[in-house]
Parts: C-alpha cells; sequence; structure tokens
C-alpha cells in the first residue's frame, strides 16, 4: 500500500525542528521529501549521541523519509538550480526569514510564477504583520512570549521552560495540517498558495484552549488560566513508593474511588458528590486524596483502580517507555538498519489509515547523500546546468 501522499514531492529547505518535523509527517504519508541543505548541513547533525559526524541523534530522530541535496545557495548557479526544482515540485517549505528568503529567490511573487501549482510553506516566528515580525525566534523565545514559560511557576516556584520543544512540535503538526489543505484545495482550484505558519501565535492558541478562562468573554467573567493548572493541584501525587497520576473524571469514578480508599463516607458530601461542589473545593478535595494515596505501592493502586475503571497510570521515566508493554504490543517501535549507523529504533507514526498507512521507507540521510540522483531525476547536472 502506498501513503496517502504518494506522488507529491516536497522540497523541504528547513533546519532544527519545526520544518524537518513538518517535512517528516508528509515524508511518512508518503510524500518524496527531499531535503535541501546548505554544505554545512543542518546543524542538528551535531546534536546529541552519534556513531559518525553530521549524524546525531536529534538530526536522525527528525528527518526520515529523505533525500538530502546539497546546493549552496550563496551561489547564482545553485539558487536556479533551486528555481527549476520548485518549478516540477509540489510543495517547498522554508524557515528563512523574509529579507533573506527574497535575496535567495524564494518570494511567493517569484515561485508561483514559475509553478502556480506550488504550495510554500513558510514556518516564521512570529506573523509577520506585528511589531514582532521579522524577530528571531527558537522554542524558548516562543514559550517565554506565549505565557507558556510562567505557567510554570506554579510547580517550580519560577519561570521554567516546559521541559519539551513544544513550540516547534506544535507549530509542525499545524504546518503538516495547513499544507495538506493546501494540496486539497489545489486538488479542486488547481492553483497552489502561500501558507505561514507563525510559531507565537501557533503556541498562544494551543495553550488558550484552557487557559482563555474567563477572559473568553469581553468584558471578562473571570481570570485567565485552567484553575487546576494555576492552583498546583493538576500533578501526579506520592504514593508509599513512587508516583502515579489519579484522575477520577465523572461523579461516578469519584464514589468508587472513595469507596476503594475507605472514604466512602464522603460520597454524599456535596463538596464530593458533583463537579460543582469539588470545583469549589479543589483545595480541599486534592489535599484529602494526596494524603489516601499514601497508604498503598503505585503498583497496587494501579491495579485495584484500573478493575474499577478509574483512570489512573504509573508516571514512568523516560527509559520506560523503551519496554512500555502497550507500546511493545502494538508495534510502536521500529528497529531498522541504517547503512552507516547501524541499528535504529525509530517511533513509529501514530497515525492510524487503513487503506493509506504511514510508513518508515526511507532512514535519515547522510548529508549530500542523494544530491547526484535527485539532480538527475530534475534532469539538473551536477554544475547546475540543465541536461
Amino acid at each position: 500500500m502506498t501513503g496517502a501522499l504518494d506522488g507529491i514531492r516536497v522540497l523541504d529547505l528547513s533546519s532544527v525542528i519545526l520544518g524537518p518535523m513538518t517535512a517528516q509527517y508528509l515524508g511518512d504519508l508518503g510524500a518524496d521529501v527531499i531535503k535541501v541543505e546548505a554544505p554545512e548541513g543542518d546543524i542538528t547533525r551535531s546534536i546529541g549521541p552519534r556513531r559518525h559526524e553530521g549524524m546525531g541523534a536529534l538530526f536522525m530522530a527528525n528527518n526520515r523519509n529523505k533525500r538530502s541535496v546539497v546546493l549552496d545557495l550563496k551561489d547564482a548557479d545553485s539558487r536556479a538550480t533551486l528555481l527549476g526544482m520548485a518549478a516540477l515540485s509540489d510543495v517547498l517549505l522554508h524557515s528563512i526569514r523574509t529579507p533573506a528568503a527574497d535575496r535567495l529567490g524564494l518570494s511567493w511573487d517569484r515561485l508561483s510564477a514559475v509553478n502556480p501549482r506550488l504550495v510554500l510553506c513558510h514556518a516564521t516566528g512570529f506573523a509577520e504583520e506585528g511589531p514582532y515580525g521579522g524577530r528571531p525566534a527558537y522554542d524558548d523565545i516562543v514559550q517565554a512570549l506565549s505565557g507558556l514559560a510562567m505557567l510554570q511557576k506554579v510547580a517550580a516556584g519560577e519561570p521554567r521552560y516546559v521541559p519539551s520543544i513544544i513550540g516547534d512540535k506544535v507549530a509542525a503538526v499545524h504546518a503538516a495540517l495547513a499544507i495538506t489543505v493546501a494540496l486539497f484545495h489545489r486538488e479542486r482550484s488547481g492553483l497552489g498558495q502561500l501558507v505561514k505558519v507563525p510559531m507565537l501565535e501557533t503556541l498562544v492558541a494551543f495553550t488558550a484552549a484552557e487557559h482563555l478562562g474567563g477572559c473568553i468573554f469581553e468584558p471578562p467573567a473571570g481570570e485567565m488560566g485552567y484553575t487546576p493548572i494555576r492552583k498546583g493541584l493538576r500533578r501526579p501525587f506520592r504514593t508509599a513508593d513512587g508516583w502515579i497520576c489519579l484522575l477520577p473524571y465523572t461523579d461516578a469514578h469519584w464514589k468508587r474511588f472513595l469507596e476503594i480508599a475507605g472514604r466512602g463516607d464522603l460520597a454524599a458530601d456535596p463538596a464530593w458528590a458533583t463537579l460543582a461542589g469539588r470545583q469549589s473545593h479543589l483545595d480541599e478535595v486534592w489535599a484529602t486524596v494526596a494524603s489516601l494515596l499514601l497508604v498503598r505501592a503505585t503498583a497496587d493502586w494501579s491495579a485495584i483502580l484500573l478493575a474499577a475503571d478509574i483512570p489512573v497510570a504509573a508516571v514512568q521515566d523516560l527509559e520506560d517507555l523503551l519496554d512500555d508493554p502497550h507500546l511493545v504490543a502494538t508495534g510502536f517501535w521500529e528497529m531498522h538498519r541504517h547503512a552507516t549507523e547501524g541499528m535504529l529504533r525509530l517511533p513509529a507514526s501514530p497515525l492510524g489509515l487503513r487503506s493509506t498507512p504511514p510508513s518508515i521507507r526511507r532512514l535519515p540521510p547522510r548529508l549530500g547523500e542523494h544530491t547526484e540522483e535527485v539532480l538527475r531525476e530534475f534532469g539538473v547536472g551536477a554544475a547546475g546546468e540543465r541536461s
């Protein structure tokens, strides 16, 4: 079976995480992704553990299902080669700030002139219409401006970054969605379009889902922020030997939990019996839960509460994921032998498409590994001359 995007050719001029992850999503879904790199390569090739130079772990995790082509876009012939490639491609993705992109011939006006069917995705830090437009932006910067770093003050006592490059990754999901929608529109209209995905706006919209709070109304009907998070109540709990996530959600869940925990007497208390009552007594409710959970081990709580169909999970370390029985049973971790890097463990795409399943067809490429192969396909010689 072929992927849903089989036959779609993507030129990925991006680096670091946002753009490469976007292009990897498209590659998993069947697109032919050509990663166009400068002679020095994507900076992430030098980040993380590696067996050979230029094949760092961070690069390997975000650049499968791609072919690598080296073009020095400071050179006029290479820019002409890229323009010719864009004329024969479906998508071009980059995260270059606009003035530099224009100098490289990557403006929408120029690219759409040579290929009206092209979808051009420009991943930026900020919408260019605002005063932040054109600023350099990385995940830490966007977390700081989005309010997300300040939210961590509840748990850490001071602003902290979420321990994941969430701004890049959230924007990557949105960019992949926007590109596929633009391709769908092209099927109807015959025309490509310019797609812009700014990290700040994307992360703020993502965070606002629960944290806009009372400010969804104008004038505000309450403060911003999701109360359990703002009050520091949404957190794992200690058990007799570790940590556990417990989330009784419905009234029935709470009644069963209290009975199991030996506090069935609370089930009829108005502060516990309904969602409204619990919301009005959050501090008292969760302080009591925390004390109740201390009397049993994590495994005991998990077994008892799962048997009662109450949402619960042990808090795992990162290393636990490699042998997690669910992930193992579902085949989430795929083992692949790379020609130069040996055995690789890669996460499968989580998307379940029955007729057009995603797949790992190509392993992360060495720098420039496919330059000659790809240029031949485009009818271009090594010096950038048409053959």
